[in-house]
């Protein structure tokens, strides 16, 4: 079921509609951004919202990134066992 939800990030109110399943991870995320805004002000005295702002979207984009590079060596790690395996029963199977 959807419903509506007030969300504050870097002190802008947003109402989303979301799936109820969904408002724990949404809240939590919400938390990690504003912690990351928190510590890139902390850390560099004369960053603005919207710099700070922009600092978070590059590190998760960079861990997005990250992740899915991880996948496809996964998926190419998959498809060679694959292949590994059908040359090992092939070799088996022509008797040498």
């Amino acid at each position: 079921m959807k419903q509506k939800i007030k969300i504050n990030i870097a002190d802008r109110i947003y109402t989303l509609t979301i799936e109820s399943t969904r408002e724990e991870a949404m809240r939590k995320a919400v938390k990690n951004i504003n912690e990351a805004i928190n510590k890139y002000k902390s850390r560099m005295s004369n960053i603005d919202e919207v710099d700070a702002l922009s600092m978070v979207i590059l590190q998760y984009a960079m861990s997005l990134v990250e992740i899915e590079q991880k996948d496809e060596v996964g998926s190419v790690m998959n498809e060679l066992g694959a292949l590994n395996k059908q040359l090992e029963d092939y070799i088996q199977s022509s008797g040498r």
